[in-house]
């Protein structure tokens, strides 16, 4: 396949000042995973420079390798059972009124991380009572008393991503499969918890693919939906079909909210987690 040159709107300025400066310190010096610096964010600048992070659990290497992703795999070491308490202090140190938290895969553990999952939002509440949180999950392999250990621990708002449509989902994701997907997002609603998703564009997908996806996402209850542009982290990652137009993105999100969303964030630079902090008054 050609290689697709990358558009001007794509372009970024990471630019930092003294928040992202310290938001950079702090992440530094407790050893924190985030998916903003091992995902290369490109809104990293602009999330750091508000205070903002998305902390990354489990630790840095996934036990999968989706074709899209950049977050390093491999065989994990140990869950750090000090880690929910490290992070829950670091939202505090942060002075975050709302808290993101994502994971790697584990699928090497008995309970594929959710007691892990658990206690990081217990520990998040314990030490930071006034910080609403969004909790991005994996898929726990469909299993719903796993998922359910997630949902109990009650986070505001949690996310799974479809990742892309129906028809490309075999090609990039290595284990994750759509209707697994779907069952999530449907467990999260149906507990009475906002359930988010999220995609990504410029795989090869069509518009109509992309209605599609929106349609069987709200049929399970999905409140929020975030679309972004994808960008091939490395040369061995999925090539990049097509650069979508800005103007194609803002469609989308008009088509999303007709369709019944509550909010679709809907832009080339989108990430999961992009403004999460103005989704929580869709909760509930």
């Amino acid at each position: 396949m050609n290689h697709v040159k990358k558009p001007d709107w794509l372009k970024i300025n990471i630019g930092a000042n003294a928040r992202y400066t310290e938001t950079k310190h702090i992440v530094d010096s407790h050893k924190l995973h985030t998916i903003c610096s091992s995902g290369r964010c490109p809104n990293m600048g602009e999330c750091w420079g508000k205070g903002t992070a998305t902390f990354m659990i489990g630790g840095e290497i996934c036990t999968r390798s989706c074709k899209f992703c950049n977050t390093q795999t491999g065989r994990p070491l140990p869950l750090d059972p000090e880690e929910p308490t490290h992070v829950a202090e670091s939202i505090q140190l942060m002075k975050l009124s709302h808290a993101v938290i994502t994971s790697v895969d584990r699928d090497d553990l008995d309970d594929l991380g959710a007691t892990h999952w658990a206690k990081t939002i217990a520990e998040i509440k314990r030490l930071n009572p006034e910080t609403t949180s969004e909790v991005l999950i994996p898929d726990f392999q469909g299993r719903n008393e796993l998922i359910q250990l997630v949902i109990d621990a009650k986070p505001d708002i949690i996310s799974h991503n479809m990742e892309t449509v129906r028809r490309i989902s075999p090609l990039v994701r290595s284990a994750a499969n759509y209707e697994t997907s779907l069952k999530v997002i449907k467990q999260i609603a149906d507990n009475g918890i906002t359930a988010k998703s999220g995609i990504m564009v410029g795989l090869g997908e069509s518009p109509e693919e992309v209605e599609e996806v929106m349609d069987d996402l709200l049929a399970q209850g999905c409140k929020i939906l975030t679309i972004g542009q994808y960008l091939q982290p490395t040369h061995r990652h999925y090539p990049v079909a097509e650069y979508i137009t800005p103007d194609q993105f803002k469609q989308y999100r008009i088509i999303g909210l007709k369709k019944g969303f509550r909010e679709v964030e809907s832009a080339p630079l989108v990430r999961s987690s992009y403004h999460a902090e103005k989704h929580i008054k869709y909760k509930g």
